[in-house]
């Protein structure tokens, strides 16, 4: 019976952890904080400090990821996630090209993003958020598109499945994004016309920047978490007519493999956590649920099948059943007086031998004295006389 509970026990912890526990325990973490490089070589940006654009150089892009775990107001079903981005030539490490920032707020178990809790991209509060930011859906990702907002454009450009590639020694997805080169800000200061290509003699003029890029993610299909990110883009900025164009960016930015063997240990953590909760602890569950079912099911046959059998009750030669006889109850009173107790039997007087017979007929008839008596004749010793009170006395 022990065996057939636990087995009864264990069929039900299966489907409770596949459908009930597994969805409370996969989610994004609220406190989240990585630290990702990506690198170009061979890049051209325009050096503000100098007014020259500088070609052949190489760029670092450090994107740090902190969660803010008290942004989300209480509701931990959302994670609230600040991201910078600071972009410097390693020539130069000290002096900024770019700093971008964003704060994005995303469901925990669908990572599709939400409008709340602060969100912005550089400093902007009237951006509306939706999609998808940085994760994938958690667990599930398809061989399909998924719609993406871009932080630089601030609009939704979709993700297009574009096959599977390895890396790091892991299978993972490929997702490439368009962005359309889109206006994305209007700069305070004006730029020499003759660095806009309007000729020497050209006043400065008010410019808008604009920018195209193709995204490229890699990511695991088991966690929806993106192990690289390869970023080409193509900023300039513009005079509003259209005449007068520079171009202040060009890099095809890539994460670093250490970084990438970094995300690559993460998702496998994720994807043991995602395979214990969804397939090795419910199945397993469900297995040893049946063996225990099944074990206790038959030692309790067996053990059922050892118990000893009642005789058959007796049968008379008619075939009718005999009927036991209940035992007499003793009667109801007081004891009765005991007896007196009996005299011993008198002893039996011998037979005389034949030479015991004839020896006084002799004897007799030679001197003519009476024959004496015989054991066998004489008379038998009297009973003793009964103890006063006693039952025998009473009655003779």
């Amino acid at each position: 019976m022990a065996l057939i509970g636990l087995g009864a026990f264990f069929l039900t912890l299966g489907p409770l952890v596949r459908f009930y526990v597994a969805d409370k325990v996969l989610v994004a973490p609220l406190n989240r904080y990585a630290v990702t490089r990506l690198e170009a070589r061979n890049a051209t940006y325009f050096d503000t400090s100098t007014l020259k654009t500088r070609t052949g150089a190489t760029l670092l892009a450090t994107n740090t990821l902190r969660g803010d775990v008290r942004a989300n107001n209480g509701n931990d079903d959302i994670a609230v996630w600040d991201s910078t981005t600071n972009i410097v030539d390693t020539a130069n490490p000290d002096q900024p090209i770019q700093i971008q920032s964003y704060r994005m707020a995303f469901d925990r178990r669908t990572s599709e993003l939400v409008n709340c809790c602060g969100v912005n991209v550089d400093g902007d509060g009237s951006v509306r958020m939706s999609g998808y930011g940085l994760l994938f859906p958690l667990g599930r990702v398809e061989k399909v598109d998924y719609p993406f907002f871009d932080m630089t454009t601030k609009q939704l450009a979709p993700m297009r499945y574009d096959g599977e590639d390895t890396v790091q020694g892991m299978t993972a997805y490929r997702f490439v994004q368009q962005i359309p080169n889109t206006r994305t800000s209007s700069l305070d200061v004006k730029i020499p016309g003759n660095l806009l290509g309007l000729g020497k003699n050209s006043p400065p003029q008010k410019v808008d920047r604009y920018t195209q890029a193709t995204n490229t993610v890699w990511v695991d299909p088991r966690t929806g978490i993106p192990v690289r990110h390869r970023q080409n883009i193509y900023s300039t900025v513009q005079t509003p007519d259209g005449r007068g164009r520079m171009v202040t960016a060009q890099a095809d930015l890539s994460t670093i493999e250490r970084d990438q063997q970094s995300l690559v240990d993460l998702a496998n953590a994720n994807a043991l956590k995602i395979s214990i909760f969804r397939g090795y602890l419910p199945f397993g569950s469900l297995a040893a649920g049946l063996i225990l079912l099944v074990v206790g099911g038959r030692l309790a046959l067996t053990a059922a099948s050892r118990r000893p059998t009642a005789p058959p009750p007796p049968r008379r030669p008619d075939g009718r059943f005999k009927t036991v006889p209940a035992a007499p109850k003793p009667a109801a009173g007081p004891p009765p007086a005991p007896s007196a107790p009996s005299p011993p039997p008198a002893p039996r007087a011998k037979a005389p031998t034949a030479a015991a017979a004839a020896e006084p007929s002799a004897g007799g008839a030679a001197s003519g004295a009476a024959p004496s008596r015989s054991p066998a004749a004489q008379a038998p010793p009297r009973r003793p006389p009964a103890p006063p009170g006693s039952y025998a006395a009473r009655h003779g």
